[in-house]
């Protein structure tokens, strides 16, 4: 059962939702590229010196999942041809395309074309979610997760291969060891942003034979060193994707703690090495946090689900709960120093299994105030994601 949130949380949230911007206006091209290769565009320049700096907004969000309901809710969309996920994302969309630079988190991985198709506990998913994330304004995805290997090697490819097909970049897993050794980076603004993706375990299936770097997997040396390395190669910004915590428990486990701690502690000639930690994985929004300076988005919950049960075993409305996170990121104050995160907002989200849709909460109350299976959402979102104090350094709810 969602518990409702607290008097005073509901009093702090309606604040913040009436003093939260309206939007983001997108500013610069945010297609992705990879460091060690053309490294992005570079900032134009006249006779009079380079351009000047230009901040740029992030926006984030969590676990596509798509169950066997979902997958047949895309082909009903399709009206019996083939898949459509499109209609799935258009209510998040203009949140999504007014972004710099958006990312996602795909779980699952591609089937061949006409599948066969699965859900749980293997899942196997149409290659069409892609262009529904692609319709729907994101850039890129981080593909690292436990079920990164449900289908081997194979599945692995098809999924990547099709993110290539409709222009969406990609992060924690790859099909050669050239591509597992390059860096997915974005230009948004004037920046050149680096991401990286890591994963807990992929269930218990091996990597592939002969096949080490297939799966970016959760070491504390190895993200250090891939996010110094992509520094080194010129990334201005370097965000972690990193599927990680406890299924089904708000608070933050142990690992994610000392993780998080050791990952925003870690730094090079006084800047530190990473500028955000974006966490997936828990089904349920988790709390965000400023660590080091530094914001932890410990788990944004399931951005796209069918039915989902809790470990009891009960219907748990929490599954289709999520946030996204949008940070506004300026130029720093000097060379050497860090892009600094001047605006960070949460927007409230549900996947509104009666309508097969991702509802973006604060629009939907906006249009039908007092419909209570939405306020429930936002009020169990709100309190998740602030359970760790986050109002007090900024972070409020958007529209």
């Amino acid at each position: 059962m969602t518990t409702r949130i607290r008097p005073q949380v509901l009093a702090l949230l309606s604040a913040v939702l009436l003093s939260a911007a309206a939007g983001c206006s997108a500013t610069g091209s945010s297609a992705p590229a990879r460091l060690g290769d053309s490294g992005g565009p570079a900032a134009p320049s006249s006779a009079a010196g380079p351009a000047p700096a230009r901040g740029f907004t992030l926006v984030a969000s969590g676990d596509v999942l798509p169950h066997t309901s979902v997958i047949q809710r895309a082909a009903n969309d399709a009206d019996g041809d083939g898949y459509d996920f499109r209609p799935m994302f258009s209510g998040v969309k203009p949140l999504v395309s007014a972004a710099d630079l958006a990312l996602c988190h795909m779980e699952t991985i591609y089937g061949e074309e006409g599948g066969p198709f699965s859900g749980y506990p293997a899942f196997k998913s149409p290659p069409e979610v892609a262009d529904g994330l692609k319709d729907a304004g994101y850039d890129g995805c981080s593909t690292a997760s436990n079920h990164t290997l449900d289908d081997g090697g194979a599945g692995l490819r098809r999924t990547l291969d099709r993110f290539d097909k409709v222009g969406l970049g990609h992060a924690g897993s790859a099909r050669t060891a050239a591509e597992a050794a390059t860096v997915t980076t974005y230009t948004a603004g004037s920046a050149k942003v680096a991401h990286l993706a890591y994963t807990y375990d992929t269930n218990g299936y091996p990597l592939p034979d002969g096949q080490p770097w297939a799966v970016n997997l959760m070491k504390q040396d190895k993200i250090v060193a891939d996010a110094r390395a992509a520094r080194k190669a010129g990334a201005d910004v370097v965000l972690v994707s990193v599927h990680w915590g406890t299924e089904w428990e708000t608070e933050p486990d142990g690992t994610q703690l000392s993780l998080g701690r050791a990952l925003t502690a870690s730094q090079t000639g006084g800047r530190p090495d990473i500028d955000m930690i974006l966490g997936t994985h828990a089904h349920i929004p988790q709390p965000y946090e400023k660590v080091n300076g530094t914001w932890i988005v410990y788990g944004m919950g399931d951005q796209v689900a069918g039915e989902m049960f809790n470990h009891t075993g009960a219907r748990d409305m929490r599954g289709n709960y999520g946030s996204i996170g949008r940070f506004t990121f300026a130029p720093p104050a000097a060379a050497g120093q860090r892009w600094q995160v001047t605006k960070a907002e949460f927007v409230p989200q549900m996947m509104d299994l009666s309508v097969g849709r991702v509802v973006h909460l604060p629009d939907a109350l906006a249009k039908d105030p007092g419909r209570e299976d939405y306020e429930s959402a936002r009020d169990a979102i709100g309190e998740a994601v602030l359970s760790r104090g986050a109002a007090k350094d900024g972070l409020t709810m958007g529209r």
